[in-house]
């Protein structure tokens, strides 16, 4: 019976480091501007939400904001890799249509527990469903809008 000598630096299983570096290069970009956007989104939906109500301000900031945010990962965070003009349009409109349900389902919530939740508390709520869904997103851009590409 033959077995397997180790010895250091030896690996069994060979792994592409080159891989693990660029889902963390992917990840620290897509982190920095998740946390422009979101901030930027918060700020948008903190001044519009007193003239528009809490839903409209919403939608208007998530507007603004998730083309803009697309176009970043499409030029920093996966500017290593290629991909469709079709696919990056279709996932901003999936990514505003998820990101006002989800939004709106996420004040309205906030609207059945709290009567009359301030504005802060609205802003916290959005910000806080805004992490979960961006974790959803990050997965999607990486692996379906801009995919590896085959050597």
């Amino acid at each position: 019976m033959t077995t397997t000598r180790w010895a250091p630096g030896h690996r069994i299983i060979r792994r592409a480091p080159e891989r693990h570096h660029e889902l963390g290069n992917h990840a620290a970009w897509y982190v920095v501007a998740g946390v422009a956007a979101t901030g930027l989104q918060a700020v948008l939906f903190l001044v519009l939400q007193p003239v528009l109500g809490p839903q409209p301000a919403n939608l208007v900031a998530l507007a603004v904001t998730t083309a803009g945010n697309t176009e970043f990962h499409r030029r920093v965070t996966f500017a290593t890799r290629k991909s469709q003009a079709g696919k990056r349009h279709f996932q901003d409109v999936v990514t505003f249509a998820f990101y006002a349900v989800y939004g709106s389902i996420v004040l309205a919530s906030l609207d059945a527990v709290i009567t009359e939740p301030t504005a802060l508390e609205q802003t916290g709520a959005l910000l806080a469903a805004s992490v979960v869904g961006g974790i959803a997103r990050f997965a999607v851009l990486r692996w379906w809008v801009f995919p590896r590409q085959k050597a």
